[in-house]
């Protein structure tokens, strides 16, 4: 399953990004999920869940994944 989330600023953070598409419930789920390597950003795994998350970039959690585009605004 494809969602897109859409940000109005440079960038999200990860954990911050599951959360706000509701793949995790808090920021401490997110936190988790990170740092046990179970989520990989455009094909990699990523265990910093402050990295910076830009438009055009994709995650992937549990199988589904989150396409993030800018607000054109």
């Amino acid at each position: 399953m494809k969602k897109t989330v859409t940000i109005s600023t440079e960038y999200i953070r990860l954990d911050a990004l599951l959360k706000l598409s509701g793949m995790t419930m808090t920021g401490g789920e997110a936190k988790s999920v990170i740092q046990t390597g179970k989520v990989t950003v455009d094909g990699d795994v990523c265990l910093m869940r402050g990295k910076k998350i830009r438009p055009g970039q994709t995650v992937v959690y549990r199988g589904e994944t989150i396409i993030v585009e800018g607000d054109a605004t």
